[in-house]
């Protein structure tokens, strides 16, 4: 009786069991095939997201590369326009620099002529007045010791005051009397005997030489020694 019991009891057991299974099976197998079908859509999502990764590498190398190209194309045109502007501005210096020294050769010429003609204006103007003090020595020279009265005095002082003028704007007597003969301040006009000075020298002052600064206005008319 109880073997009998025994064995009811594992065939109702085991029908459950077998039941049980039958229930899970379907659920298990939709489970199993859901996740297959998820590891094929993963799979398939991550094939495509690789595919769009390399598509969008290609795309960024494929920027990258334009961005350079571009960045050396205006590179390229910057370094031409700098070397244009920096030929300009040495053509620009050069051009300056010679206008610069064309104006200071100008400036010194004009300077020189200037000066010319200063020096030709005032030697033309002492030429005029050496006549006048050529009179006034004369006239002194012609006064006897009896006739130099206060008058004379006062005509002498006019004398050395006009010398002195002369002086200060560079006006001066020609060394003459007594002095070696020298073609590039005397001017002989005449040959004669003397026993005061050698032969070669100056034994008279016909006219009196002057000089204006370093240039000869008048030449002195002299007598030298044979």
């Amino acid at each position: 009786m109880q073997d009998i019991f025994e064995e009811e009891l594992e065939d109702m057991v085991a029908e459950e069991i077998a039941r049980e299974r039958a229930e899970a099976s379907p659920v298990d197998e939709a489970a199993e095939s859901t996740q297959g079908e998820g590891e094929t859509e993963a799979a398939d999502s991550e094939q495509e997201a690789e595919g769009a990764g390399e598509a969008v590498g290609e795309e960024a190398e494929e920027a990258s590369g334009e961005k350079k190209g571009e960045k050396k194309f205006f590179q390229k045109k910057a370094d031409k326009k700098t070397a244009a502007l920096e030929e300009k501005i040495a053509e620009l210096e050069d051009k300056t620099k010679r206008q610069m020294a064309e104006f200071d050769n100008f400036r010194k010429r004009t300077e020189k002529e200037k000066s010319q003609m200063f020096e030709t204006g005032a030697k033309s103007i002492i030429e005029k007045i050496l006549p006048v003090i050529d009179n006034f020595e004369r006239g002194l020279a012609a006064v006897g010791e009896d006739n130099k009265d206060s008058f004379y005095d006062g005509m002498c002082m006019i004398h050395k005051q006009m010398l002195a003028e002369l002086e200060k704007i560079g006006v001066t007597p020609i060394e003459a009397l007594g002095q070696e003969f020298d073609p590039n301040l005397h001017n002989a006009v005449m040959q004669v005997e003397s026993e005061e000075f050698e032969s070669g020298f100056i034994a008279q002052e016909l006219q009196k030489g002057y000089k204006y600064r370093d240039t000869v206005v008048r030449y002195s008319m002299v007598a030298v020694v044979q």
